[in-house]
């Protein structure tokens, strides 16, 4: 059983390898080979959860699951990675890394798949943690030549219009507000940590692709129900998590005017491999996390240790026998 640290992670694993495990784990979800488990999540005080993602891709000998716990003072994530026909753990893989790069690289597929192919302008909403992959994968699958930054506090919008100057070829630029951001944008990231939705669909141009990946904690929102209004093609990563979480879509398809028939999962968006429709005004993409993604990374990041002689071996798990001392025979 392997052992594999954060840095062997980023060694091994870069976000374009990760686009391409992403869209190969999800053509195996589309062919009934790969599935997911309902997410399970617990939110205690302020701003803390816990969360446990599940997968299955026995065809690849493969299963596993991702637990984590995020609170206001850190947060700490493994991969458990199982045989699954020996029902063995083969490693445990440290996964704030991971969890990164398939966030990203989700958004990548979705973009890859659904964004007009010569959206070449960003707008990104959020400078957080996840901000800068986020940029990097949609500059992974189309030719960007600018990026707009919008953030509430002016000081975090100029560190990262910053770094992110340094980090990519193209223009970045500084928005002070939503509008000015994705006025002219053909590819909006949101990725914050809203509770209450702030972004609105009359903020986004004619054609746009909205990726929509924060608020993935039950009851928050980042989007207003207007951006429905425009979507004329609505994906998301997994229908269940989206339905049991997302209040952006409970508030539209449980209590509002939307049909559940018109959310199309992303697998299906990929394994079809159709280009974005002509005409269209706007294109939605939800992700909330799942499974699936998670397993991908994790495969190839055990394999690749296997290769390269990474990771730290630890002793398989033994077995033995439970104890207990009440109601025992005594000796006359």
């Amino acid at each position: 059983m392997l052992w594999i640290s954060e840095p062997e992670v980023a060694e091994m694993v870069d976000l374009e390898d990760a686009i391409v495990a992403e869209e190969a784990m999800l053509v195996r979800e589309a062919a009934g080979e790969a599935r997911n488990m309902t997410k399970a999540l617990g939110q205690y005080g302020e701003r803390n959860a816990m969360h446990a993602l599940g997968s299955m891709a026995p065809a690849t000998g493969y299963v596993g699951f991702k637990t984590w716990n995020h609170t206001r003072h850190g947060a700490g994530t493994i991969f458990s990675l199982f045989d699954a026909e020996r029902g063995t753990v083969l490693a445990v893989i440290e996964a704030a890394v991971l969890s990164q790069l398939r966030t990203a690289a989700i958004s990548g597929v979705a973009t890859r798949r659904m964004a007009r192919e010569d959206a070449d302008t960003m707008a990104l909403i959020g400078s957080g943690k996840q901000a800068l992959l986020q940029v990097a994968a949609v500059a992974a699958v189309r030719p960007l030549k600018r990026l707009t930054v919008y953030s509430p506090t002016e000081s975090r919008r100029r560190d990262f219009v910053a770094r992110a100057s340094e980090a990519f070829s193209f223009a970045v630029e500084e928005a002070p507000t939503i509008a000015d951001a994705t006025r002219d944008a053909g590819i909006v990231t949101v990725v914050t940590r809203a509770r209450e939705p702030f972004f609105s669909g009359r903020d986004l141009a004619p054609g746009a692709h909205v990726n929509a990946v924060g608020a993935i904690l039950r009851g928050f929102a980042e989007f207003h129900q207007d951006v429905f209004d425009r979507a004329e093609m609505v994906v998301v990563d997994n229908v269940a998590n989206v339905r049991a979480i997302s209040a952006e879509f409970i508030e539209h398809y449980e209590s509002g005017p939307g049909d559940w028939a018109q959310v199309r999962p992303l697998c299906e968006i990929v394994a079809a491999g159709h280009p974005r429709p002509d005409g269209i005004d706007i294109s939605l993409f939800k992700a909330l996390g799942m499974g699936i993604a998670d397993l991908a990374l994790a495969t190839m990041i055990y394999q690749r240790a296997r290769e390269r002689g990474l990771g730290r071996d630890i002793p398989s798990m033994g077995k033995s026998k439970a104890r207990w001392r009440s109601a025992r025979p005594t000796n006359a």
